[in-house]
């Protein structure tokens, strides 16, 4: 299954809806998750992380949703 994480776009909210260590979890089990660019950030939780934790980098939201086959938030 392709999990994808979007950027929050609601005025003032800054949480993403999924850690570094669940995308690690995720992809331990066999699924592949897609980070829209920079949706960590305003938890204090760089791309990077992500990255290490095997989680893949996309440049929209409009990837993520054209991808995915479930959207976390």
């Amino acid at each position: 299954m392709i999990i994808g994480v979007p950027k929050e776009i609601k005025r003032d909210e800054y949480r993403v809806g999924l850690l570094p260590v669940g995308a690690e979890e995720l992809t331990r089990a066999g699924h592949q998750v897609l980070l829209e660019i920079g949706a960590g950030l305003g938890s204090g939780l760089p791309d990077q992380d992500y990255v290490h934790s095997g989680a893949q980098l996309v440049d929209t939201p409009a990837e993520v949703y054209g991808r995915a086959d479930m959207i976390v938030r």
